[in-house]
């Protein structure tokens, strides 16, 4: 599983625009049903919100990548 940091700017940054930055998802559409289809967890638990908040500290793991959060 691929590692990465993401630097959040400001005090959270929502799944799905997360998954598009990182270009592990080539749009909204495609990470909202990446999320739908319970493909992302964050911290280990499966997340079904498309727009949950995340925030520094979170980690959040999908298609063999795992992120970390960091302020």
């Amino acid at each position: 599983m691929a590692a990465h940091e993401f630097v959040v700017s400001g005090e959270y940054i929502q799944l799905d625009q997360l998954l598009k930055v990182l270009g592990l998802c080539a749009s909204g559409g495609a990470a909202h049903a990446a999320v739908e289809a319970g493909q992302v967890r964050v911290d280990g638990v499966v997340e079904t919100r498309k727009r949950a908040k995340l925030r520094p500290g979170q980690q959040v793991a999908f298609a063999g990548t795992q992120i970390m959060l960091r302020a």
